[in-house]
């Protein structure tokens, strides 16, 4: 008998969390909560629980019949919805408030990776504005700036000169600009090389890597402007061959789940390593304990067994299956706001696209219907993404599609993929 799920989250990752388990024989029937109204065409249902009220979701998913739940988001993550749900009896794909520290704190994953000797930048670690300002006065830039919490993806500033980095701390420690995620700061040595993501599905000491993944911060062409959630991703990457999965497997994943196990924090769930391809090899730029966004959107579509079942056999104990489609490649764009990662308009008309074979959309920040019309609610509205033979065919029939459309109020990078067209 196929299982009902319900999946946490809101967004575009989830948006594709939830097509993919429908697909499988697995699943047959899959909430999204709160989810967005660019989910419904799918067979998607919308459940208005609020996480951070678990008492009222857990009686929601008695209530349902829900047999499990996967949750997207990090914020749920770290503040131990995996526990609540899981005291209750209620399986639940996700790491613990105790594994999902990895990402919660970069200091924690730092000194984990410090200790057991994970390749990673240089850092050291602040609760104040003037030992943070004489330490990079003293070290000197460039340097990165973190902030230590949760950020949405911009709590990061790659500071070229010393103005720079006494800007990014005064946003931090004056300006409050990440709130509570700023009450430390981890300040690192600037890594070298390509960035790329590998996610794995991880069970304790068990791992089962996914695809290579490049996702696309800056939010304009050209890797320019700030920093943002991510403005598009593509995934495989022709520039690195399989001997650099096995290398990051090897040197960084495995000694990683290893030591928050045998630290009394296992982890299940998804583990996203954020990876820098310096000449000395794979070095950690961060973890995530969740699926990445935009990445998802461009992996989980390569899945060709069912994921519904592998998940539950995965959370059970036992020997899941997960196998992907080599052959093809995907390359996905999201479609953000103007104002966008600053004030986004809202409001905005987000088109509703439909699937093709080779081209489909998730969507995340909307509002309205898809029967009386979509419209932003947040920054980035819609990822689309498609499929070809190789990247460059994925490209054309993305960007083919995007470029017919009239979207006024709407931007998209037109450079997604560079790196890998350019191998």
């Amino acid at each position: 008998m196929a299982d009902k799920v319900l999946v946490i989250g809101s967004g575009a990752r989830e948006h594709v969390i939830a097509t993919t388990l429908l697909a499988g024989p697995g699943v047959d029937r899959v909430w999204c909560a709160p989810g967005n109204p660019g989910m419904e065409p799918d067979g998607i249902s919308l459940l208005q629980e609020d996480s951070s009220q678990p008492k009222k979701l857990i009686a929601a998913i008695r209530e349902l019949g829900i047999d499990w739940v996967f949750v997207g988001p990090e914020a749920p993550l770290t503040a131990g919805l995996v526990d609540e749900l899981q005291a209750a009896g209620i399986p639940a794909f996700g790491p613990t408030k105790a594994a999902a520290r990895i990402e919660g704190s970069k200091g924690f994953a730092k000194d984990l990776m410090r200790r057991h000797g994970i390749p990673t930048a240089d850092y050291a670690v602040f609760h104040d504005l003037e030992t943070a300002k004489a330490y990079v006065r003293s070290h000197g830039a460039p340097v990165v700036i973190k902030a230590d919490g949760l950020a949405a993806g911009k709590g990061v500033t790659v500071a070229a000169d010393l103005d720079q980095a006494m800007q990014a701390l005064d946003a931090i420690f004056i300006d409050h600009k990440f709130g509570q995620a700023g009450a430390q700061v981890v300040i690192e040595d600037q890594l070298v090389g390509q960035e790329c993501s590998l996610m794995c599905f991880v069970r304790g000491e068990r791992f089962w890597p996914m695809p290579l993944s490049q996702d696309h911060k800056p939010a304009y062409d050209g890797d320019r402007g700030p920093n943002t959630g991510g403005m598009g991703a593509y995934s495989p990457l022709p520039q690195f061959g399989p001997e650099l999965t096995q290398k990051a497997l090897d040197a960084i994943v495995a000694p990683t789940v290893r030591a928050l196990a045998q630290e009394g924090s296992p982890f299940t769930g998804v583990l996203y390593t954020g990876l820098m391809v310096t000449d000395q090899g794979p070095e950690v730029i961060e973890f995530n304990a969740r699926l990445g966004d935009p990445e998802t959107e461009v992996v989980l579509p390569a899945l060709t067994s069912d994921l519904g079942t592998a998940i539950r056999t995965l959370m059970e104990g036992g020997e899941p299956q997960f196998t992907w489609d080599s052959s093809h490649s995907r390359l996905g764009v999201v479609l953000a706001a103007q104002g966008y990662p600053g004030s986004p308009k809202t409001g905005v008309p987000v088109p509703l696209i439909a699937p093709e074979s080779d081209l489909r959309a998730y969507y995340a920040g909307v509002s309205g219907s898809a029967s009386t019309g979509l419209t932003s609610s947040s920054g980035r509205t819609a990822l689309v993404v498609a499929q070809g033979d190789d990247l460059a065919q994925a490209a054309r029939r993305v960007y083919d599609r995007l470029d017919g459309l009239s979207m006024p109020g709407l931007f998209y990078r037109h450079d997604i993929g560079h790196h890998g067209l350019e191998a």
